[in-house]
Protein backbone atom coordinates (compact mmCIF):
# COMPACT_ATOMS: atom_id res chain seq x y z
CA UNK A 1 0.00 0.00 0.00
CA UNK A 2 2.60 2.36 0.49
CA UNK A 3 4.68 1.46 -2.58
CA UNK A 4 1.30 2.38 -4.42
CA UNK A 5 1.19 5.71 -2.30
CA UNK A 6 4.73 6.52 -3.00
CA UNK A 7 4.33 5.49 -6.91
CA UNK A 8 1.30 8.23 -7.19
CA UNK A 9 2.89 10.57 -5.08
CA UNK A 10 5.74 10.21 -7.54
CA UNK A 11 3.48 9.97 -10.80
CA UNK A 12 1.52 13.67 -9.61
CA UNK A 13 5.39 15.48 -8.85
CA UNK A 14 5.92 14.38 -12.64
CA UNK A 15 2.89 15.63 -14.11
CA UNK A 16 3.41 19.28 -12.09
CA UNK A 17 6.42 19.50 -13.45
CA UNK A 18 5.60 18.36 -16.90
CA UNK A 19 2.83 20.99 -16.71
CA UNK A 20 4.93 23.71 -15.71
CA UNK A 21 7.55 22.78 -18.68
CA UNK A 22 4.58 23.02 -21.35
CA UNK A 23 3.24 26.27 -19.74
CA UNK A 24 6.88 27.89 -19.45
CA UNK A 25 7.31 26.38 -22.51
CA UNK A 26 4.38 28.36 -24.34
CA UNK A 27 4.95 31.12 -22.48
CA UNK A 28 8.26 31.67 -24.14
CA UNK A 29 6.99 31.39 -27.42
CA UNK A 30 3.78 33.97 -27.05
CA UNK A 31 6.70 36.38 -25.89
CA UNK A 32 8.65 36.09 -28.68
CA UNK A 33 5.09 36.49 -30.71
CA UNK A 34 4.38 39.53 -28.53
CA UNK A 35 7.87 41.22 -29.21
CA UNK A 36 7.95 40.63 -32.79
CA UNK A 37 4.25 42.55 -33.28
CA UNK A 38 5.53 45.22 -30.91
CA UNK A 39 8.40 45.81 -33.20
CA UNK A 40 6.14 46.70 -35.82
CA UNK A 41 5.20 50.50 -36.58
CA UNK A 42 1.78 49.77 -37.86
CA UNK A 43 -0.15 46.03 -38.86
CA UNK A 44 -1.94 45.55 -41.91
CA UNK A 45 -4.29 42.39 -41.68
CA UNK A 46 -7.17 40.67 -43.60
CA UNK A 47 -8.72 37.93 -41.92
CA UNK A 48 -11.43 35.61 -42.19
CA UNK A 49 -13.97 35.09 -39.45
CA UNK A 50 -16.07 31.67 -38.95
CA UNK A 51 -18.74 30.64 -36.03
CA UNK A 52 -19.93 27.42 -35.83
CA UNK A 53 -22.64 25.51 -33.44
CA UNK A 54 -22.70 21.84 -34.32
CA UNK A 55 -25.85 20.87 -32.14
CA UNK A 56 -27.45 23.89 -33.69
CA UNK A 57 -26.24 23.27 -37.21
CA UNK A 58 -24.80 26.78 -38.01
CA UNK A 59 -22.28 27.73 -39.63
CA UNK A 60 -21.28 31.44 -40.77
CA UNK A 61 -18.49 32.92 -42.45
CA UNK A 62 -17.20 35.94 -43.28
CA UNK A 63 -14.31 38.37 -43.46
CA UNK A 64 -12.87 41.67 -42.88
CA UNK A 65 -9.40 43.85 -42.29
CA UNK A 66 -8.09 45.87 -39.77
CA UNK A 67 -5.19 48.63 -39.62
CA UNK A 68 -3.25 49.02 -36.52
CA UNK A 69 -1.34 51.16 -35.11
CA UNK A 70 -0.34 51.49 -31.58
CA UNK A 71 -3.73 51.34 -29.72
CA UNK A 72 -4.96 53.02 -32.82
CA UNK A 73 -7.20 50.74 -35.86
CA UNK A 74 -9.35 51.62 -38.61
CA UNK A 75 -11.64 48.36 -38.59
CA UNK A 76 -13.60 46.71 -41.53
CA UNK A 77 -16.14 44.39 -40.76
CA UNK A 78 -19.79 42.96 -41.31
CA UNK A 79 -20.11 46.17 -44.03
CA UNK A 80 -19.34 48.62 -40.74
CA UNK A 81 -15.83 50.61 -40.00
CA UNK A 82 -14.67 51.06 -37.07
CA UNK A 83 -12.34 53.98 -35.99
CA UNK A 84 -10.04 54.57 -32.70
CA UNK A 85 -7.84 57.97 -33.19
CA UNK A 86 -6.70 57.11 -29.73
CA UNK A 87 -9.52 58.65 -27.75
CA UNK A 88 -12.57 58.37 -29.49
CA UNK A 89 -14.27 55.36 -31.19
CA UNK A 90 -16.18 56.37 -34.09
CA UNK A 91 -18.29 53.63 -35.60
CA UNK A 92 -20.08 53.95 -38.92
CA UNK A 93 -23.02 52.02 -40.73
CA UNK A 94 -23.19 52.90 -44.19
CA UNK A 95 -26.46 51.10 -44.01
CA UNK A 96 -28.38 52.93 -41.82
CA UNK A 97 -26.53 56.19 -42.66
CA UNK A 98 -25.31 56.66 -38.94
CA UNK A 99 -22.16 57.20 -37.20
CA UNK A 100 -22.01 56.64 -33.62
CA UNK A 101 -19.36 58.14 -31.30
CA UNK A 102 -18.04 56.67 -27.99
CA UNK A 103 -15.24 57.28 -25.16
CA UNK A 104 -12.55 55.09 -25.17
CA UNK A 105 -13.92 53.38 -21.70
CA UNK A 106 -17.09 52.22 -23.81
CA UNK A 107 -14.96 49.23 -24.89
CA UNK A 108 -15.00 46.61 -22.16
CA UNK A 109 -11.43 45.90 -20.83
CA UNK A 110 -12.34 42.16 -20.73
CA UNK A 111 -12.74 41.85 -24.60
CA UNK A 112 -10.61 41.19 -27.31
CA UNK A 113 -10.61 44.58 -29.26
CA UNK A 114 -8.98 45.29 -32.12
CA UNK A 115 -6.53 47.09 -30.68
CA UNK A 116 -5.79 43.75 -28.60
CA UNK A 117 -6.42 40.99 -31.16
CA UNK A 118 -2.45 40.03 -31.43
CA UNK A 119 -1.42 40.55 -27.93
CA UNK A 120 -4.92 40.03 -25.60
CA UNK A 121 -3.00 36.85 -24.63
CA UNK A 122 -0.64 38.64 -22.39
CA UNK A 123 -2.64 38.63 -19.46
CA UNK A 124 -5.82 36.39 -17.90
CA UNK A 125 -4.81 33.34 -19.17
CA UNK A 126 -2.70 30.13 -18.38
CA UNK A 127 -0.62 28.77 -21.07
CA UNK A 128 -0.39 24.98 -22.18
CA UNK A 129 1.93 23.43 -25.23
CA UNK A 130 -0.49 21.44 -27.61
CA UNK A 131 0.41 19.65 -31.09
CA UNK A 132 2.05 21.35 -33.94
CA UNK A 133 0.62 21.26 -36.90
CA UNK A 134 1.29 21.63 -41.40
CA UNK A 135 -0.79 23.74 -42.84
CA UNK A 136 -0.58 25.00 -46.51
CA UNK A 137 3.52 23.94 -45.82
CA UNK A 138 3.33 26.28 -42.77
CA UNK A 139 4.66 24.64 -38.89
CA UNK A 140 1.81 25.93 -36.89
CA UNK A 141 2.36 25.38 -33.15
CA UNK A 142 -0.71 25.29 -30.94
CA UNK A 143 -0.97 26.71 -27.75
CA UNK A 144 -4.31 26.39 -25.42
CA UNK A 145 -5.32 29.53 -23.23
CA UNK A 146 -7.27 28.83 -20.03
CA UNK A 147 -9.17 31.95 -18.84
CA UNK A 148 -7.90 32.29 -14.98
CA UNK A 149 -11.17 34.10 -14.04
CA UNK A 150 -13.67 31.22 -13.28
CA UNK A 151 -16.31 33.84 -14.90
CA UNK A 152 -14.98 34.07 -17.96
CA UNK A 153 -17.61 32.96 -20.64
CA UNK A 154 -15.04 31.60 -23.10
CA UNK A 155 -14.19 27.92 -22.00
CA UNK A 156 -10.93 27.86 -23.98
CA UNK A 157 -8.81 29.34 -26.64
CA UNK A 158 -6.76 27.85 -28.99
CA UNK A 159 -3.92 29.71 -30.41
CA UNK A 160 -2.36 28.49 -33.58
CA UNK A 161 1.78 30.33 -34.14
CA UNK A 162 3.48 30.49 -37.15
CA UNK A 163 7.00 28.61 -36.00
CA UNK A 164 9.29 30.54 -38.96
CA UNK A 165 7.53 33.84 -38.90
CA UNK A 166 6.26 34.32 -35.29
CA UNK A 167 2.58 35.24 -36.25
CA UNK A 168 -0.16 34.36 -35.10
CA UNK A 169 -1.74 32.28 -37.65
CA UNK A 170 -5.27 31.87 -35.97
CA UNK A 171 -7.57 32.24 -33.28
CA UNK A 172 -10.04 29.41 -31.85
CA UNK A 173 -12.35 30.46 -29.20
CA UNK A 174 -14.51 28.02 -27.46
CA UNK A 175 -17.80 29.26 -25.72
CA UNK A 176 -18.86 27.77 -22.80
CA UNK A 177 -22.23 27.35 -24.96
CA UNK A 178 -21.10 24.85 -27.98
CA UNK A 179 -20.34 27.68 -29.94
CA UNK A 180 -16.98 28.02 -31.28
CA UNK A 181 -15.58 31.18 -33.57
CA UNK A 182 -12.34 30.82 -35.46
CA UNK A 183 -10.89 34.32 -37.14
CA UNK A 184 -7.97 33.04 -39.43
CA UNK A 185 -5.18 35.52 -40.74
CA UNK A 186 -5.45 35.42 -44.58
CA UNK A 187 -3.18 38.29 -45.36
CA UNK A 188 -0.73 40.26 -43.07
CA UNK A 189 1.10 43.48 -44.38
CA UNK A 190 3.82 45.22 -41.76
CA UNK A 191 5.37 48.34 -41.53
CA UNK A 192 3.30 49.86 -44.48
CA UNK A 193 3.53 54.04 -45.28
CA UNK A 194 -0.20 54.65 -43.92
CA UNK A 195 -2.07 57.96 -45.71
CA UNK A 196 -2.37 60.98 -43.71
CA UNK A 197 -5.44 61.06 -41.62
CA UNK A 198 -5.89 56.69 -41.44
CA UNK A 199 -7.24 57.10 -38.41
CA UNK A 200 -9.17 60.59 -38.40
CA UNK A 201 -12.47 60.79 -38.55
CA UNK A 202 -13.74 63.52 -40.96
CA UNK A 203 -17.43 64.42 -39.14
CA UNK A 204 -18.32 67.38 -42.31
CA UNK A 205 -17.84 64.56 -44.95
CA UNK A 206 -20.46 62.40 -43.31
CA UNK A 207 -22.59 65.20 -42.70
CA UNK A 208 -22.50 66.27 -45.72
CA UNK A 209 -23.81 62.71 -46.97
CA UNK A 210 -26.77 62.73 -44.65
CA UNK A 211 -25.42 60.80 -41.62
CA UNK A 212 -27.12 60.99 -38.44
CA UNK A 213 -24.29 61.26 -36.00
CA UNK A 214 -24.47 60.26 -32.51
CA UNK A 215 -22.25 61.38 -29.95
Amino acid sequence: MKKIALAIVLICIGMGVANAQSSQKAKSLLDEVYNKVKSYNNIYIDFKYELDNKAEGIHQETKGNVTLDGDKYVFNYLGATKIFDGSKIYTIIPDNEEVTIESKNAEDEGTITPSKMLTFYKDGYNYAWKESKTIKGRSIQLIELTPISSSAEVKSLLLGIDTQTKHIYNLVENGANGTSTTITVMNMKTNQTLPKGTFAFDRDKYQKQGYYIID
